[in-house]
């Protein structure tokens, strides 16, 4: 299969390489220069120094010749950037083809999730042209998965013959892929367990301790859930692979960045240091507002999600955000 991976982040790279081992012919673009320049130069990625990435892997700046080459167009540019990504492509797009999102994040301004994104800015052209959109996600942290350990991950699209289509080509020997329908559903655990993976860190950095981070993913979860239910989802979304699979390994790892800046930030730092000594994009605090937005609109209280909110864009300390959260009203947890 001809696919064209567009952005050179290391979610992207990682992709690249398990596709690259399948056997498929791929394409990698960035509209850094000098980024695709190394990477022909080299074929090594600067987030992964021990990894000599396959002689058959290409890389370019020419977006035109990705999109006209490639039958599927993997979007793995981070969140903020998929509507302008989507909008550059667009001129471009081929009659059939298939778009996978693998970005994690809720727009801010429309608060529409990233499949949504891309149908909305490609408007008639989806309908004219038969694209079809899908989502990439689950708990991957691409550290593991440029390294073939073994990794499970959602296909999700409400067309079956795509979802079945996309489940073929990323399945091999390290990489086992399911379907879900429910692609609304699987977007939102993956924007939304951002925020928690970042309140998991910011307890780390307090110094705390697994007793309040087992209640804070089991709790984070019951409030992702109540959202997702409310806006239409599958409630078995939410315990699969994409909802408690994503939010464990996300809420737990050094490998997230999420749980890296929370670390940080709990730690003492202000949020502008934090991000700029993980060095990567943060997703969770983009999506925090369009969370609380989601919350007002839908009129469902996420509590620990408005906690992150307070400590992260409200000037009230990590600990203080944490006491008020504590000292909520009690509750059954049948409640939910």
């Amino acid at each position: 299969m001809k696919i064209g991976i567009l952005g050179a982040g290391t979610w992207g790279i990682a992709l690249a390489n398990l596709l690259c081992a399948s056997g498929h012919d791929i394409s990698v673009w960035s509209a850094l220069p000098e980024e695709i320049e190394a990477l022909n130069k080299t074929h090594i990625h600067p987030k992964f120094p021990d990894t000599v990435l396959s002689e058959n892997m290409k890389f370019t700046v020419d977006i035109q010749k990705v999109c006209s080459d490639n039958y599927i167009l993997v979007e793995a540019v981070p969140s903020i950037f998929i509507r302008s990504t989507t909008k550059t492509i667009a001129p471009y797009l081929k009659n059939g083809q298939i778009i996978v999102s693998v970005a994690k994040g809720i727009e801010e301004s429309t608060l529409l999730t990233m499949s949504e994104v891309i149908t909305n800015e490609l408007g008639d052209i989806v309908r004219e042209k038969s694209i079809n959109i899908a989502a990439l996600s689950g708990p991957t942290h691409a550290e593991e998965v440029i390294k073939f350990m073994p990794t499970t991950i959602l296909s999700a699209c409400p067309d079956l013959e795509t979802a079945n289509l996309i489940q073929d080509v990323f399945t091999n020997s390290c990489m086992r892929v399911y379907t879900n329908p429910d692609i609304k559903g699987v977007e939102l655990c993956g924007a939304l367990k951002n925020i928690i993976a970042l309140a998991s860190g910011i307890l780390n950095g307090l110094g705390l301790g697994d007793n309040v981070k087992a209640a804070l993913i089991t709790r984070g979860l019951a409030e992702i859930k109540r959202l997702g239910i409310r806006m239409g989802c599958h409630e078995q979304t939410f315990y699969g692979l994409a909802g408690m699979g994503d939010l464990i390994v996300t809420a737990l790892s050094q490998h997230s960045r999420n749980y890296q800046a929370g670390m940080l930030i709990g730690s003492g730092c202000d949020v502008d240091t934090a991000l700029k000594k993980v060095g990567m994009v943060v997703e969770s605090i983009n999506a925090i507002k369009p969370a609380m937005e989601l919350s007002r609109r839908y009129d469902i209280e996420l509590p620990i999600i408005a906690s992150v909110n307070s400590a992260i864009f409200e000037g009230i300390s990590p600990q203080e955000a944490l006491d008020n959260l504590m000292k909520r009203k009690q509750r059954s947890e049948l409640h939910d």
